[in-house]
């Protein structure tokens, strides 16, 4: 493919169908395959905080990765959009906060914590959904740039871990701006690639 005449907003809606179509048991395959890739993933074991997210629009479902953490004693964080700056903060979630969804929604469509949160470079380890990741590690987000412009703002970032189905993950570079940040490997159920940064 040529990534010249890439339309980045085509490869969008085209990546987000295929995402929207996978059924539960898909999902839930997927997930589990991801779970045991990263069930003795050395950085999450040694890591405290664990930056993670909830699926809302077809993701790698999180639930499972999750609970392991929590079974590890790991801090879970969940991502909240500051509504002034349009950045992600970090909210530190309870067990019993995870299983009882005391969550709201957000107008995007995802639930959030509601608590105060803390600046992303606290964290250990950033768990990121995407719509695509190149052979470099440029991630493809949903176009809101939260994640890209969060990480941009700060100088010490956590180990940032892209989680994917097997058909995100191109065979071709994408084209980048200057603030996106790459990530250091991608998880899907069949890969696990780590890029030099």
């Amino acid at each position: 493919m040529n990534t010249h005449h890439l339309d980045l907003n085509k490869l969008r809606r085209q990546l987000r169908q295929q995402r929207r179509r996978l059924d539960c048991f898909q999902q839930r395959q997927a997930a589990q395959a991801v779970l045991n890739r990263l069930r003795y993933h050395p950085t999450i074991r040694k890591s405290k905080k664990i930056g993670l997210y909830l699926d809302a629009f077809g993701e790698i479902p999180t639930t499972g990765l999750i609970e392991l953490c929590f079974k590890l004693n790991k801090e879970v964080y969940l991502p909240k959009i500051c509504n002034m700056n349009q950045n992600l903060f970090w909210v530190k979630i309870s067990r019993q906060q995870f299983y009882t969804r005391r969550f709201a929604m957000h107008r995007l469509g995802m639930l959030e914590p509601q608590q105060r949160g803390i600046a992303v470079q606290h964290l250990d380890v950033l768990c990121m959904p995407l719509l695509a990741c190149d052979t470099t590690g440029m991630r493809l987000g949903m176009g809101g740039g939260f994640y890209d412009r969060t990480l941009a703002k700060t100088k010490q970032r956590p180990y940032r871990l892209g989680l994917a189905h097997d058909f995100q993950r191109l065979n071709f570079i994408l084209p980048h701006q200057a603030w996106d940040q790459p990530l250091h490997a991608l998880c899907t159920p069949h890969h696990y690639q780590v890029f030099t940064l």
